[in-house]
């Protein structure tokens, strides 16, 4: 679709938006800018446009410009003076239809007043933000600016630096998905790098009530420590030998770990922050030791090379002790823990930055979704199982392991096929091997009439002894020095896009598994691209490898919702129908427990599709099968897996099937697989959730309880959507569990027992291998359907609807056609449901908006959880037909 078929289809969407009531006006408009920008294509086709500042002085070290972006966000810039100019486009954010702040000057304050945000500037130039009633959001700190000329290579560069006030009370979360197990991010060091298992985002949300955006498409720093630790090399231990993955395939690779000492000074007892550097473009292990305690131990065949952590530490002289491989060179970065949250970007043309008030967290993502784009809906299989394991062999044993799924009743709806499929042709040829897979379009039509979906590896590296990777070379479109394709190349993507389809698109694949986006091991780091230097761009590659295959299948299929998994993400990707995963992780408890903060800061970065590799990617080989311990964290983090955004299991060498691991394995797994598809509609209502306003699946206590401090303090439980509070159990033989209940008029139910519990304190509850805890907020309307064997079998015809007395409350019932893209166009349906509590009474509204294949007449089964009647043991309930008018139901 060229620029001018953009602009047409853009307006006519915006003229079916605003036929459309205000309640479903956001949700549309949201995504007209989207589609808009998605159909534009090409790197850097959400480029907003040229704007003068609403404000700009000229001050010794360069130029402050402030300018309105939206009702309730405001960009900074600072720039040198030689630079000042109306704003460059925007590589990151959306086109917006900029409003005009009201100015007001007082004495030596200048400010920007917008409906929902204020912009103070004083006579220093120090820059603050509130919110529409005037509490103060963010400021930044007295001489807190910092940009300075440097070099890369012979291109003239800035490092760029902000320092912002954090007050004590201040909890950050966002950033991406880190394995350092942190949520709570104040104070914390950060270095966001694109590698395997580390997705770096670069936005921040505050509890104070707003969202920090750092513009910036290279790596950046936060919370740099100013020292460094000279540590001395020892002598190496033994050689250790492990199987890895890597970008030519499975391999065999030798470590001898070594210890690293020296020293660290201590001015003042108090917080430390530290960041590791393992010196490596990939680490796998980080231990640190301080004055003979451990601060750090952490091992996985492949971990980020940075990792950090905060310590009390008393004044003095320090011992430090750092293991590591003896091929890297570890430094221990440290200072003191300060009350100030800093940004620094060390290849950069100036200081840039966005902030979005709320207040509230929810708001905060409306504002996101203005500026970034609205979160795809995936087509309804993929909110079901997905089955992966590395690897399938060929057509005929992936027809009889989802054969053996349908006659064991293991529900499925998607089935992956890892890499090595293209066999003889060579790496990521884009050809099935006859051999093994003679008839690929035949085996999606066989899946297909089994109510299974395909999904497929695709890389953006292709092997240079390759057919296509002699036309990529012969052509230029390698980033030189690599097998990677240069996305920043507009005639690079276009090729890609082309073959992509060509040789696979036209088969019937359903999804597009586009692995090791980062590119692999930050590989654009050193390389020349056709958006210049690789320092410059190194956070977005996965962004526009995500781009140019979802608008490749929206070219290709324009009524049929792409879906695209891919191992790293950067800030819009949510619109390209993008999910992630945590990468190539272990199989442990401690692995488990930080995966949890992981996907939390995620969602609070913008990102609502998220998962793992439940079970663990690298596991404990052939014993993994009879072994019971390893049965029970497999169970644990597959619990947790069903309430992630996407259900999936994988794992390395290994054939992830649940009945191979024995029958208690596989009923308990039987079991959540069931709940899973009996909370489809709840799910499926998220999701209409998070693409109508932005906010996440899942989502970290901040969302939902910001007042309760010890719920904000909570990194290993979490709200997936209003209703259910989950608290996976990350540790082995816990017949009991701690789970702390935030704060809530009403209090929770225990969704296996309808136990009431208080909100406000922690509670020791019971945890066979086959309970997770789950708990129900008093007032909250759950949805779920039948078992289901695939979503194939959804008409929404029959749902239940269980009400957790103690409050009152409301739900919003979303469905469309689930596979189309017509939603986009208003195709889609909503019914709200409020319940009066003191009345025992359930309204269900008539519904708004209809789509095609909608039910014309349905029944809802009423039930108010009690220990008689929970969602896991249901009693009859009140039956109630719904032909879509409003109707009232006692309860009681």
């Amino acid at each position: 679709m060229d620029f001018s078929v953009a602009c047409s289809h853009h307006q006519r969407l915006m003229r079916i938006a605003m036929r459309q009531p205000a309640s479903r006006r956001a949700f549309l408009l949201g995504g007209v800018a989207a589609a808009a920008t998605s159909a534009a294509a090409g790197p850097l086709a959400a480029a907003s446009r040229v704007s003068e500042p609403d404000f700009s002085v000229v001050l010794p070290e360069g130029v402050l410009q402030i300018f309105a972006v939206t009702d309730r966000a405001f960009r900074v810039r600072f720039v040198p003076e030689s630079n000042a100019r109306s704003a460059p486009p925007s590589d990151i954010l959306l086109p917006t239809r900029a409003p005009r702040p009201t100015r007001r000057r007082q004495g030596d304050i200048t400010r920007l007043i917008l409906p929902h945000i204020t912009c103070e500037i004083d006579a220093a130039s120090t820059v603050r933000f509130f919110d529409a009633r005037g509490r103060l959001l963010l400021a930044e700190t007295a001489e807190g600016r910092r940009l300075e000329p440097g070099r890369l290579g012979e291109e003239t560069i800035h490092i760029a630096e902000q320092r912002f006030e954090s007050p004590a009370d201040e909890r950050l979360f966002g950033t991406g998905c880190f394995q350092d197990g942190a949520l709570d991010l104040r104070a914390l060091p950060r270095r966001l790098t694109q590698v395997n298992t580390q997705i770096s985002l670069p936005f921040m949300l505050s509890s104070k009530g707003y969202g920090l955006l750092w513009h910036n498409r290279g790596m950046a720093e936060l919370n740099p420590p100013p020292h460094r630790a000279v540590l001395t090399k020892g002598a190496a231990g033994e050689a250790r030998t492990a199987d890895v993955t890597t970008t030519a395939g499975n391999a065999r690779v030798e470590r001898r770990l070594t210890a690293f000492e020296g020293e660290i000074r201590v001015e003042q007892a108090g917080r430390q922050a530290f960041l590791l550097d393992i010196g490596q473009k990939m680490a796998s292990i980080h231990h640190v030791e301080i004055s003979d305690q451990v601060m750090v131990d952490f091992a996985n065949l492949w971990l980020p090379p940075t990792t950090s952590f905060l310590a009390d530490l008393p004044a003095g002289t320090h011992k430090v002790k750092v293991l590591a491989n003896d091929s890297d060179a570890p430094v221990l970065h440290h200072g003191p823990a300060v009350a100030a949250t800093t940004w620094r970007a060390p290849v950069a043309t100036a200081i840039d930055y966005v902030v979005i008030a709320g207040p509230s967290a929810a708001e905060v993502m409306t504002g996101y979704r203005q500026l970034l784009g609205a979160t795809s809906m995936l087509p309804r299989w993929a909110y079901g199982y997905i089955h992966c394991r590395e690897r399938f062999h060929s057509s005929d044993e992936i027809l009889e392991t989802l054969d053996e799924f349908r006659r064991r009743k293991l529900p499925v709806d998607v089935i992956v096929q890892d890499w090595q499929y293209w066999g003889k042709y060579g790496w990521n040829a884009m050809r099935f091997d006859e051999d093994h897979y003679p008839d690929p379009a035949g085996l999606m039509r066989a899946l297909h009439a089994r109510n299974a979906r395909f999904m497929l590896s695709v890389w953006s590296k292709v092997g240079k002894d390759t057919d296509l990777g002699r036309q990529v070379a012969a052509k230029g479109y390698y980033i030189p020095g690599t097998e990677w394709i240069d996305f920043f190349n507009p005639e690079a993507v276009a090729f890609y896009r082309a073959q992509h389809d060509q040789h696979l698109g036209k088969l019937g694949i359903d999804a597009w598994w586009q692995d090791a986006t980062e590119p692999e091991n930050d590989d654009l780091v050193g390389r020349m691209t056709a958006a210049g230097r690789g320092e410059h761009v190194r956070l977005a590659y996965p962004l526009e490898v995500t781009r140019a295959v979802h608008d490749e299948r929206r070219r290709a299929e324009p009524n049929v919702r792409p879906m695209i998994l891919t191992r790293s993400a950067f800030l819009g990707q949510q619109r390209y129908a993008a999910a992630t995963w945590s990468g190539d992780i272990g199989n442990g408890w401690d692995t488990l427990a930080r995966q949890i903060p992981a996907g939390l800061n995620m969602a609070a970065a913008g990102h609502a599709y998220w998962t793992v590799d439940a079970g663990g990617f690298f596991r404990p080989g052939e014993g993994q099968y009879t072994d019971p311990g390893y049965h029970e964290r497999f169970l644990r983090w597959f619990q947790y897996a069903t309430f992630l955004p996407l259900q999936r299991v994988h794992g390395y060498q290994t054939n992830t099937e649940f009945w191979r691991y024995g029958e208690a394995v596989e009923t308990v797994a039987r079991q959540y697989l069931e709940l899973r598809y009996r909370l489809h509609p709840y799910l499926y209502s998220l999701a209409g959730e998070a693409s109508q306003s932005g906010v996440p699946i899942m989502r970290p206590f901040v969302f939902d309880f910001p007042q309760d401090a010890d719920a904000l303090a909570e990194k290993h439980s979490y709200m997936f959507g209003p209703a259910l509070h989950v608290a996976p159990v990350v540790a082995g033989g816990a017949d009991q569990w701690p789970v702390y209940l935030p704060r809530t008029p009403g209090g929770w139910t225990d969704l296996w027992t309808g136990q009431r519990r208080e909100g406000g304190r922690r509670h020791e509850v019971t945890t066979p291998i086959e309970q997770l805890p789950l708990h129900g907020r008093a007032g909250a309307i759950l949805p779920m359907g039948p078992v289901m064997q695939s979503t194939a079998q959804t008409t929404g015809a029959a749902i239940d609807l269980f009400v957790f007395p103690g409050a009152d409350g409301a739900f919003q019932l979303y469905e469309d056609d689930g596979l189309s893209n017509a939603y986009e166009r208003g195709a889609f349906s909503t019914i709200a449901m409020r319940w009066n509590d003191a009345k025992r009474e359930l309204v269900i509204e008539a519904a708004q908006g209809r789509f095609g294949g909608a039910p014309s007449q349905r029944r809802f089964d009423l039930h108010l959880v009690g220990p008689d009647d929970t969602p896991l043991r249901p009693s009859r309930g009140v039956a109630v037909n719904y032909h879509g008018a409003a109707v009232r139901q006692r309860l009681g």
